[in-house]
């Protein structure tokens, strides 16, 4: 099946689409993608454009019915035993919208959606935030000390970030194996000089990543480090980006496949998890409807390519 996208990027490493991901997607084979990662529109909080086609403008059973419909196609483009990663976090209630401050349980309501079309929930991480920086950008009443002083029963914690991860049912047929050589995260990570034999020092710096990375709670995330942009937003846009940080996609990338492996995402924003898997020696796939995201993950990757001397050369098709 061929469907056309608005725009296109095609390289040895990577494919970029201008397109509603509903779309595209339908054209990507069954069974072909090695690991998928992806940080949907959290329902409700955010609207990304103004676009009708946008899923961000859709609230309560709407949502779901777009969600749910790009779910299963997830479902079908993943190869069995494989994984595909969600950024997710619980969101806050308004009075306005829903009528007293509080929160709700969007983390779980995507697990059931996933579970619903069939996927086996894997697993699951919390990723720390600092509730100062929180409160700064959300002005959050909730985080005050003020708000401590006058009645405590409306404070609360802040919002940690999840990664909840989904396996395709079936065997998978192509083992993700072998030791970790490198640390994904904030710092240098452990000390591969301290071990005194080239095999051993490999097996055990393999072993206090992995360490790292089993924790139920990654505190060792870089919240700046960000393919962050100053040109995507468009006048009528309400005016709000979260890329996904990189640390977090070159971990789960690192964990969940092997190199050569194609890596997808549904939401490609302004390129983060496309820019991390072509790093990784991965093949990259990104769908984005938004057009100055696209054009702005566009620079990112062309930026990429000079940055790694060529490597990723290829030509773009419109």
């Amino acid at each position: 099946m061929t469907i056309n996208a608005v725009d296109q990027v095609i390289t040895s490493d990577y494919a970029i689409y201008q397109g509603d991901s509903c779309e595209v997607i339908r054209a990507i084979p069954g069974d072909s993608i090695g690991f998928g990662i992806h940080s949907p529109p959290f329902e409700g909080l955010y609207k990304f454009s103004n676009f009708d086609r946008d899923i961000s403008n859709n609230d309560g059973p709407a949502f779901w019915e777009h969600y749910a419909f790009l779910i299963s196609e997830l479902l079908r483009v993943t190869k069995p035993g494989r994984l595909h990663s969600v950024h997710v976090m619980q969101l806050p209630t308004s009075k306005i919208r829903h009528g007293h401050i509080g929160m709700r349980d969007f983390r779980g309501e995507v697990i059931r959606a996933y579970e619903d079309a069939g996927w086996i929930f894997h697993s699951e991480v919390c990723i720390w935030k600092d509730p100062v920086v929180a409160q700064q950008r959300t002005k959050s009443i909730r985080l005050l000390h003020k708000q401590i002083v006058k009645d405590s029963t409306i404070s609360g914690q802040g919002l940690a970030d999840y990664v909840v991860t989904f396996r395709k049912p079936g065997d998978n047929a192509e083992p993700v194996s072998g030791c970790f050589d490198t640390y994904h995260g904030d710092g240098d990570g452990p000390d591969f000089s301290k071990y005194t034999t080239a095999n051993d020092g490999r097996n055990w710096y393999s072993i206090e990543v992995w360490q790292r990375y089993a924790s139920p709670v990654w505190m060792d995330i870089n919240q700046t480090r960000t393919l962050q942009y100053r040109g995507g937003r468009d006048e009528k846009d309400e005016q709000h980006i979260s890329p996904l940080q990189l640390d977090v996609i070159e971990r789960c990338i690192d964990l969940w496949s092997n190199p050569g492996d194609t890596v997808l995402t549904p939401f490609l924003g302004i390129g983060s998890e496309v820019y991390c898997a072509a790093r990784m020696g991965r093949k990259g796939i990104g769908i984005e409807l938004k057009p100055s995201y696209f054009a702005q993950a566009v620079r990112n990757l062309d930026a990429m390519d000079r940055d790694m001397g060529g490597l990723f050369a290829g030509e773009a098709a419109a």
